[in-house]
């Protein structure tokens, strides 16, 4: 209660311009999060250019919590032993996998299956009803790189909502009431 009154009393005392100005600094850094991301999509070809690993399905390769960067380039051919991330069609979240064997057409056409480097088994009991194979219209992305747990935070704030509201809040406090000297 008493740093709720202390933030209530913080914005009393400010001016009306200086908190106006903070808005607009929020704003700013904001719009800049989104221009970062839309850029990223544009250079990397990718719907979602970097993406958390939520399970342990490709340990040792990933463990839950890394941070991958992927690209997607449809002039790329997609080879056996790659990294893909994948979304089929009724789920909502990505997979992130490897491509264990591609069946290539004369004409183009390129199928393929994927399996998570910690399974026992390929990946056709993920795929919709009646699919046995990915094509490349069903990739999200290719694994080019990562970092190492970064995306526990992600995870932690999916798992607590709670936590979530409490880190946005302070946040935006944090940026509404820090003064420029």
């Amino acid at each position: 209660p008493g740093a709720a009154m202390d933030l209530f009393g913080d914005l009393r005392r400010m001016n009306k311009r200086q908190l106006y100005y903070q808005v607009l600094n929020f704003a700013m850094i904001v719009s800049s999060a989104l221009m970062i991301w839309k850029g990223l999509i544009v250079v990397t070809g990718s719907e979602s250019p970097i993406v958390v690993v939520l399970s342990g399905s490709m340990e040792p390769a990933f463990h839950r919590g890394d941070l991958l960067f992927l690209t997607n380039f449809h002039d790329d051919p997609i080879r056996a032993g790659e990294i893909v991330v994948f979304k089929v069609e009724g789920r909502d979240i990505p997979i992130v996998h490897r491509v264990i064997k591609v069946h290539e057409k004369g004409n183009g056409n390129i199928k393929f299956l994927t399996k998570g480097d910690n399974n026992e088994v390929d990946d056709r009991g993920l795929y919709k009803e009646g699919q046995n194979w990915l094509e490349k219209k069903d990739v999200v992305g290719r694994a080019r790189g990562f970092l190492p747990y970064v995306g526990m935070v992600t995870i932690i704030m999916n798992d607590y909502p709670k936590f979530k509201y409490a880190l946005l809040a302070v946040m935006g406090a944090y940026v509404l009431l820090k003064r420029e000297s």
